[in-house]
């Protein structure tokens, strides 16, 4: 039987209450201390030593006082403490872009601001009509959960454009069955599920996983982490796995995994009730992706799911393809 208590399921996915206003107002203070008071206001600290002459006020903001520049360093690393300093000085300096003193060579933004430039040339201009609708609203027709390997970018690989697919990517493309309860995979199912209404959940895997190799040759008596507490999502596709291909090599274990555990994030997705209604009427449907960068092919397939199959199943693949 599915989970189906969504009482329960909003007490494990409820954002924890709000921080006690002491909490806030001493945030207020600490983003008070960080930041110079205006004229009129009245400061604890130690005021530097007079300079001989006063200077006019848009000189003195061109020229820094006498010691001056340390307490900017000062200034800078507490800031970097505090999130709220962080955005002030966006805020502040959004006009005034302070240059490091990095050498182009050396600079790895540099090829990125020039692949942006290129971009806003060549796509946003001349496609300044539909960028404009996107910034108004976004009605991608898929929803796509991928892995963070750098080497996966589901966009270049798939093609897709600005509001075509709304996506999230973590180690080994996997998806938590519901009562997991909150994560940021589950935040994003929601929201382009019940919100944007998606018509396609697409999972996409791929070769020589991390995260798979990570979930196959993990020890049950292992130290515990954050990548081993992820990953253990997978386990069911690992026993599946070592019941089907235990006698095979490691690395065809892994392989045989990477298929598995895409099912096993299919079935998972079935598991939220929002997910289940909209497939069993008809209005979503789930696929499945597994792109071979080895070789630079990409199997596609569809989860069937519904009472009566062949075999007493509930589960089915359809319309299976493979690219190349």
């Amino acid at each position: 039987m599915l989970p189906r208590s969504l009482g329960s399921a909003a007490r494990r996915l409820g954002l924890a209450a709000a921080a006690p206003a002491r909490a806030c107002a001493s945030s207020a203070s600490a983003a008070r201390r960080l930041w110079p008071q205006s004229d009129g206001e009245e400061s604890g600290q130690d005021e530097l030593p007079p300079t001989p002459r006063t200077p006019e006020p848009e000189e003195r903001r061109r020229q820094p006082r006498r010691g001056e520049h340390r307490r900017d360093l000062s200034f800078v690393t507490k800031a970097s403490r505090d999130h709220s300093g962080l955005t002030r000085q966006l805020l502040d300096f959004q006009h005034d872009t302070i240059e490091e003193e990095v050498g182009a060579e050396h600079d790895p933004f540099m090829g990125l601001k020039a692949r942006f430039l290129d971009f806003k040339k060549r796509n946003y201009v001349e496609n300044f009509s539909n960028y404009q609708s996107l910034a108004e609203q976004q009605t991608p027709k898929f929803m796509v959960v991928a892995c963070a390997d750098s080497r996966v970018c589901p966009t270049g690989i798939l093609g897709f454009q600005p509001g075509e697919a709304f996506t999230v990517r973590n180690v080994a493309n996997l998806v938590p069955p519901y009562e997991h309860g909150g994560s940021e995979t589950s935040a994003a199912l929601e929201f382009a599920v019940n919100t944007l209404e998606v018509e396609n959940v697409l999972v996409v895997g791929h070769s020589r996983c991390g995260g798979i190799q990570a979930l196959m040759s993990m020890k049950d008596d292992s130290t515990s982490g954050f990548i081993k507490n992820w990953v253990s999502i997978g386990k069911s596709a690992r026993l599946s796995t070592k019941a089907a291909a235990g006698n095979l090599g490691f690395e065809m274990q892994c392989r045989h995994c990477e298929k598995e555990s895409i099912n096993s994030s299919l079935l998972n997705l079935l598991t939220y009730p929002w997910i289940e209604k909209r497939v069993n009427e008809g209005t979503l449907n789930l696929h499945g992706g597994y792109y071979n960068f080895i070789d630079c092919t990409f199997e596609k397939w569809t989860l069937v799911y519904r009472q009566g199959l062949e075999g007493g199943s509930k589960y089915a693949i359809k319309n299976r393809s493979t690219w190349s």
